[in-house]
């Protein structure tokens, strides 16, 4: 059974620390087996200044079994078609209405297309999966052990988006990319980062305007910016979820 005194200790201590530290754990709802991990992007990487959530599942043996992570910070749109929609420009249109343009980046943006056509990546890095955000971690697997803490944990995937390990990876295509086309991989990790994992600081009317630019109705632009306390990320992931 999860040591839930010891989980309410360490969101207590994490909270205390959160200024210097930029990592918190939250509870997604009443249940403590189930939270939500904020960790900012290494400074001199291309996740610099992003805010990247990991969703966290406490096993029954915590804290003598390790906690499961994985990434949630992603876009998942459903495609009209599949791989029909990759243009001649090495683009490729995604939504409900063909509406938001993505770029390609080689390799990488192909394989990161699912059978059911939508794209499903959480960002680009060689230990975390394209497509469904797991994490390749040792003390997330065999390595764990109870002296080691949430925060902690936390920590470490922080610092794995520092140094990835391409020669142990969790996504193989990402893998060859930092391995063969680092700046390729670089620009595209950045690329992710800036469009999914930062705040946007545009007024309300600029984040309904560039809505609209990627093709999608005013009114439904605004009804979901209001939905979501006008976070454009979510936004955008409620508008491409219909």
């Amino acid at each position: 059974m999860i040591d839930f005194a010891r989980v309410q200790k360490e969101l207590q201590e994490c909270s205390r620390d959160v200024e210097a530290s930029g990592i918190k754990v939250a509870p997604k709802s009443d249940n403590l087996g189930r939270l939500t991990g904020t960790i900012p992007g290494p400074i001199g990487t291309p996740y610099e200044g992003g805010t990247f959530q990991i969703d966290i599942t406490l096993p029954d043996g915590y804290p003598f079994e390790p906690p499961k992570m994985q990434f949630a910070t992603k876009v998942c749109c459903p495609m009209n078609g599949s791989l029909k929609n990759v243009l001649q420009d090495n683009s490729v249109i995604i939504g409900l209405l063909c509406c938001q343009k993505i770029e390609f980046y080689g390799l990488y943006w192909r394989n990161g297309i699912k059978k059911d056509g939508s794209v499903g990546c959480s960002l680009m890095h060689p230990n975390i999966s394209s497509q469904s955000g797991a994490i390749c971690l040792d003390i997330l697997k065999d390595q764990w052990s109870p002296a080691l803490t949430l925060k902690t944990a936390l920590l470490s995937v922080q610092a794995l988006l520092s140094t990835p390990e391409p020669g142990d990876p969790q996504d193989a295509v990402v893998a060859q990319q930092y391995l063969r086309d680092y700046q390729t991989f670089v620009g595209t990790a950045r690329y992710w980062t800036e469009t999914f994992a930062k705040t946007s600081s545009l007024g309300v009317e600029e984040k309904v305007q560039k809505l609209v630019e990627m093709g999608f109705p005013e009114a439904l632009a605004r009804s979901a910016l209001e939905s979501v306390g006008g976070d454009e990320n979510l936004a955008l992931e409620k508008l491409c979820s219909g």
